[in-house]
């Protein structure tokens, strides 16, 4: 397995930002995404990247207003989220799915083997 170290959540007021990073022991060859669960709810793919070819992939409520990036020289992924609403509040996870080359969010959360800790992300009105 990898492993996955996330950090950056925080609490913020409505329309702010945060940027959360994850650091990789090794880069995987695959989907890398970030899924987030909030009390009582099911956990959700956020957003993915191929690691592969860099093709991202967003969930709709966060289209336009996140973004997902890597930098393969720090084995690290980060997600700029801007103009946050009070329902992005939940712990984000960082994931991994090794040797996936594709649908890295259509795959769901089942198909990754690798999972960070959780940071917690609070935005309020």
């Amino acid at each position: 397995q990898v492993q996955l170290v996330e950090s950056g959540g925080g609490s913020v007021q409505a329309g702010g930002s945060l940027r959360l990073s994850c650091v990789a022991s090794t880069y995987p060859y695959g989907c890398m995404g970030w899924f987030r669960q909030a009390p009582g709810k099911e956990r959700e793919g956020v957003a993915t990247l191929s690691t592969v070819n860099g093709v991202t992939d967003y969930v709709d409520s966060v289209k336009g207003r996140f973004t997902i990036s890597q930098d393969k020289a720090k084995n690290t992924l980060y997600l700029l989220m801007n103009s946050l609403k009070p329902e992005d509040t939940a712990t984000y996870y960082c994931a991994v799915a090794r040797a996936r080359f594709g649908r890295c969010l259509s795959a769901g959360a089942a198909a990754y083997d690798s999972w960070g800790q959780g940071t917690r992300v609070t935005v309020s009105s």
